[in-house]
């Protein structure tokens, strides 16, 4: 995925502290209600040697209804959704096809994340969608410049809970919608510890932005954080090393537009000398 642009003051319309992520996979295609959608959607299963029989919308509203118990304690919420949409996902067939019980408890997930994932089941988008634009679906309720990280978390719990329910294509889309919220930098550092607290290490799709982003501009950035920067550095290493070999990496790269020659030509040469005693 490309790297994120950042506009900071100066000619941008945004605040001078704001900062705009854009780049990014395609999202995926926005459908109504009642169409199929391709990967992770309504799918058939049809063998090569046969004609593939239409599924409509109706059959998969004619499946049994499953109850998602999300979250745990006071703040348990029920949802249900329709058996025959749920199996899209492997990690929902699994549960169903191992319990004849018709209710699944998820206690450790998110549910504005399990709602978004609903609503992609049953459209194909979620909200707020894509435009044809490349922009998002302006949400009159949410403030144009994401101050907390808030709107930068929505698309990344999606991206995390698509990754545990098998759905690439879901994930592909929350990412790209990642790179379309306008946020300053308190909020990027707020979206940066969720990311290497909830992904693992070998995730390059959501971790190499991020490290860009701040090896690109956290000689800026991480003065408007209040120290948040540093803390963030001790409580991740992952996250510090990522950001230095991006920066290490740049440099050896401008070197090297520059005619000079590899990182091996500079070795035994930048030591500095001792002074002898006499």
């Amino acid at each position: 995925m490309a790297d994120p642009q950042v506009q900071l003051g100066g000619s941008g319309s945004a605040d001078q502290d704001d900062v705009e992520m854009q780049g990014g996979d395609e999202g995926a295609e926005v459908v109504e209600v009642g169409e199929t959608v391709g990967e992770d959607a309504v799918e058939g299963d049809g063998a090569e040697d046969k004609p593939a029989q239409r599924v409509t919308f109706v059959d998969y509203l004619k499946s049994p209804m499953i109850e998602l118990l999300i979250g745990s304690g006071d703040d348990q919420t029920l949802l249900m959704a329709h058996k025959a949409l749920l199996t899209k996902s492997p990690f929902f067939t699994q549960k169903l096809s191992s319990s004849d019980s018709k209710r699944i408890e998820l206690g450790e997930d998110d549910l504005d994340a399990m709602s978004c994932f609903l609503e992609y089941l049953y459209t194909g988008e979620y909200f707020p969608h894509k435009l044809p634009s490349g922009n998002l679906e302006v949400d009159p309720s949410l403030p144009k410049v994401d101050e907390s990280g808030a709107q930068l978390l929505k698309h990344a719990k999606v991206y995390t809970l698509a990754e545990k329910l098998e759905m690439p294509a879901l994930k592909s889309l929350s990412h790209s919608k990642i790179h379309l919220i306008n946020s300053t930098a308190p909020a990027e550092l707020n979206y940066a510890r969720y990311v290497y607290s909830h992904t693992t290490r070998d995730d390059h799709t959501i971790r190499k932005p991020v490290a860009s982003f701040w090896g690109q501009r956290s000689h800026v950035l991480r003065h408007q954080t209040e120290g948040t920067f540093r803390q963030m550095c001790m409580d991740f290493p992952e996250f510090a090393f990522d950001v230095l070999s991006f920066v290490l990496d740049a440099e050896e790269k401008r070197a090297q537009r520059k005619g000079g020659g590899g990182p091996d030509e500079d070795v035994g040469k930048s030591a500095r000398k001792r002074a002898r005693g006499q």
